[in-house]
């Protein structure tokens, strides 16, 4: 335990929590903290002026981040025929139809990102309850349910994240790893935020893009100035 809150004090230390840092400052003490013995995660929280309960200021997307995110990513495709070989061929990790299905619902979720054609959703609508809750279910407003599935694979293995915000007005993603450059991770977050903002919907009311921090794995959160990323 003393090892432990000794690791917690070094990684805190030097962060002023009432302070925003340009972004490039930001990276750089995140980078620095991450220093557990695995290659941790840099992940960015955003939180927006929007009520997502409201259909209106509901915010969802997928964006391709220029770097990846430097995660290995299993993809699980219901498809049919050629569409199938087709995201064998991609290679999606997982391929099936009605067994796929069966195998989901028996608990059985080995993946990271579900994709389907057009074809598959009556059957793939009954995996809401299962599906939904882990932010896994295909739609077609992100690209997981369409027939170019050579490409929606592609995309998926090259770092397309998926973000949807949640209740507390939320948005948040894995932008990179801890042994990425530092321009590469800054580059990525650049990437989402204009992805977030061009997802701005029409019911949000005044500032959009209200806190941001950055985080690792293991370390502690430092807060950006939202106006060193770009404008909302």
């Amino acid at each position: 335990m003393a090892k432990l809150a000794k690791r917690t004090k070094s990684v805190r230390e030097g962060i002023d929590n009432t302070r925003l840092y340009d972004l490039t400052e930001a990276v750089s003490m995140v980078k620095e903290r991450a220093t557990a013995k695995f290659d941790e995660t840099i992940d960015v929280a955003m939180n927006l002026g929007v009520d997502p309960r409201h259909a209106d200021q509901m915010v969802r997307g997928v964006v391709s981040l220029p770097h990846g995110t430097g995660r290995s990513v299993r993809v699980a495709v219901f498809a049919r025929d050629a569409k199938a070989e087709e995201a064998r061929e991609a290679g999606a990790d997982i391929v099936g139809a009605e067994e796929l299905v069966e195998a989901v619902q028996g608990g059985q979720i080995n993946f990271d990102r579900c994709i389907a054609t057009p074809d598959m959703m009556p059957l793939v609508g009954r995996l809401g309850k299962v599906l939904g809750p882990r932010g896994l279910m295909p739609n077609p407003k992100v690209g997981t349910v369409t027939m170019d599935v050579k490409a929606a694979v592609g995309a998926s293995k090259g770092g397309a994240v998926e973000f949807r915000v949640e209740k507390a007005g939320i948005v948040h993603a894995g932008v990179g790893k801890a042994s990425f450059d530092a321009k590469a991770i800054e580059e990525n977050i650049r990437a989402f935020a204009d992805a977030v903002i061009k997802a701005k919907p029409t019911g949000a009311k005044g500032s959009y893009l209200k806190r941001i921090a950055l985080s690792s794995t293991m370390g502690t959160g430092v807060k950006v100035d939202p106006s060193t990323i770009g404008s909302a």
